[in-house]
């Protein structure tokens, strides 16, 4: 069987790409994770549901994730200072989830969070969130496919279902994703760093979806079944840092 390797480019303002995440605090990694991206695909598909079987078959594929930084610090501002990536690349975002609403209104009372059986919740209907942010990042993703799948996800990815985003539905894409299909990891290699040159970034580290010279860690984000009950199982990556 041979295989395709589609690339994408992944780039906005915000990015956020959760793992191990609880409703109160939502966290991110510092590069994209194999159930955001497959769930991008599904998105673009326009695939609802639990959906074992496709993804029994995307997990099968490698995947490898290249961040790029700028190539040179930006330009001094009004103030004659270097204006720089930041150290933290983070953001937070501080939520409440369902304060302010008046509960005399049966309107505004819709809105405050009740449990399944539509009684209040436990300590009140308010509930505060900490959302994380990845801010002005860029990445290349070149994900390792069958002939059949990657023809049948570059076209969903050129015309999706539903809008794909970057890891979370408020994290809007400001170029496009999908950047061609090669025959082979070298050449879509190849076009990441073309892309790069264009943009004047370079590489600051790589994430290989197998076990080879580097930072390896383990990560639970290969998604066995979407839906209401999601379930997923570990990996083991390698990171490998830019010299």
């Amino acid at each position: 069987m041979g295989m395709r390797y589609l690339l994408l480019w992944l780039e906005g303002p915000l990015q956020s790409w959760g793992f191990d995440s609880k409703f109160g605090r939502r966290e991110s990694l510092r590069f994209p994770t194999k159930s955001g991206i497959f769930g991008m695909f599904l998105a673009a598909l326009g695939a609802q549901g639990p959906q074992i079987d496709l993804l029994n078959k995307l997990a099968a594929f490698k995947q490898t994730v290249i961040s790029c930084v700028p190539r040179k610090p930006w330009k001094k501002n009004d103030l004659d200072t270097d204006v720089r990536l930041q150290s933290n690349p983070f953001l937070m975002d501080f939520q409440m989830v369902g304060s302010g609403y008046d509960e005399k209104d049966p309107w505004q009372k819709m809105l405050i969070p009740k449990k399944s059986d539509g009684n209040p919740a436990v300590g009140g209907g308010s509930k505060m969130t900490y959302r994380y942010y990845l801010q002005d990042a860029r990445f290349a993703v070149i994900q390792e496919l069958d002939n059949v799948m990657a023809d049948t996800i570059a076209s969903a990815l050129q015309s999706p279902v539903f809008d794909v985003s970057l890891g979370r539905k408020n994290c809007v894409p400001t170029d496009f994703i999908y950047r061609g299909t090669f025959g082979s990891f070298e050449e879509a290699s190849t076009m990441a760093e073309s892309l790069m040159g264009e943009k004047d970034l370079e590489v600051s580290f790589t994430v290989k979806d197998e076990e080879v010279e580097g930072d390896r860690i383990v990560l639970h984000d290969v998604p066995l079944q979407f839906g209401q009950f999601k379930k997923y199982r570990d990996r083991t990556v390698t990171i490998i840092q830019n010299d």
